[in-house]
């Protein structure tokens, strides 16, 4: 089932995975609030990680991350498949990543791809599963 992006985009006023908290309490990267119970690597994973098409910017920044453990391919793209939406995004939601947005050089401590949206929908940085 294919949800009007307009549901999907109103779904991220009100959750977040590991980046930042919902809505207007957003906290900083270094607070426990998001990172708690998390191992230090991981944590720091997360707070390192930035936007393959452009290194300056980070795939958290105003992001929220979702796991999204499956993917297809369409064309020459990816699509990321929600595979825990954490509430806020029904599981197999699938969500079209620009080539530019796929995140290959960093690994990936979690076990599962990680998918960074922003408020708008935008795709900040797609994680694909697998790699340490």
């Amino acid at each position: 089932m294919r949800l009007p992006l307009a549901v999907i985009l109103g779904f991220f006023a009100v959750a977040s995975y590991g980046c930042v908290e919902p809505v207007a309490a957003r906290m900083n990267v270094n607070d426990d609030g998001q990172w708690g119970g998390r191992p230090e690597a991981t944590r720091e994973w997360f707070r390192d990680l930035t936007q393959p098409d452009d290194p300056t910017q980070s795939c958290c920044g105003k992001a929220d991350a979702f796991e999204a453990d499956n993917f297809d391919r369409e064309g020459s793209h990816y699509v990321a498949i929600i595979t825990d939406g954490k509430g806020v995004i029904p599981n197999g939601t699938r969500i079209f990543v620009p080539n530019k947005k796929m995140k290959w050089d960093q690994g990936n401590p979690t076990g599962h791809g990680i998918i960074f949206l922003g408020d708008d929908g935008e795709v900040y940085c797609y994680v694909p599963p697998g790699g340490v």
